[in-house]
């Protein structure tokens, strides 16, 4: 099962068709994540057809005050709510690790979107990071459990070497997604981030994501 939750649709849970490229990375930092790297997602296979699933829920329609505590009585805030989810995902995703360079500084604060902007080493390099990232995939480790969207969709995943033979294929089928959420833009207000956004298509499976950089990605 997955969620991919289309920010335009506050109230009733509705997934994109596929995963988006910020929950791709998430998984990718999961799995191992350090202030000198970023992780830019660059292609996604879709592996399994695309299928639907909805479920209602009963929920509390009132939150709790920090600084004035009072009871809240859930007979009477009970709301019920559609949640429109993907289940029997399956992706193969590629990604590649963004290594923040080495700044006239010894050290320097951390920015998810700026290069410049990490905390890192002179003896420090990409090839250490990727050596690591693939230990820790091929045995499975990782720092927080991977989800699908949501907490409460967990994810299971294994390194695909570069030279792995009979890899199932993407499904054979051509599809707009139309405006897709790319990620959030910490870079220039990190109290209110910026949405940045992209036209997703998928080309027998595939969907190639641009670089954050480029003109395809629309703020």
């Amino acid at each position: 099962m997955a969620c991919f939750t289309r920010p335009e649709l506050k109230v009733e849970r509705v997934s994109y068709d596929v995963i988006t490229p910020s929950a791709a990375r998430a998984i990718f930092e999961a799995i191992f994540w350090k202030p000198a790297i970023r992780w830019e997602i660059t292609r996604i296979e879709v592996l399994n057809p695309i299928k639907w699933t909805s479920i209602r829920r009963n929920e509390v329609g009132a939150v709790a005050s920090a600084t004035k505590p009072k009871p809240i009585f859930i007979e009477t805030n009970r709301q019920q709510k559609n949640s429109l989810l993907l289940k029997d995902v399956r992706y193969r995703i590629h990604a590649k690790l963004i290594f923040c360079p080495v700044s006239k500084r010894q050290t320097i604060q951390l920015d998810l979107f700026d290069n410049e902007d990490c905390t890192i080493h002179r003896d420090e390099n990409p090839g250490k990071y990727n050596a690591i990232f693939e230990r820790r995939a091929s045995k499975g480790q990782c720092f927080n459990q991977p989800y699908l969207g949501t907490r409460e969709f967990s994810a299971s995943f294994r390194l695909v070497a570069s030279d792995e033979k009979d890899l199932k294929p993407a499904i054979a089928e051509d599809r707009d997604f139309g405006i897709m959420l790319y990620d959030m833009d910490f870079s220039k207000d990190k109290e209110h981030p910026q949405a940045m956004f992209f036209r997703a298509q998928m080309k027998q499976g595939v969907v190639i994501v641009p670089s954050k950089d480029s003109e395809e990605i629309l703020k």
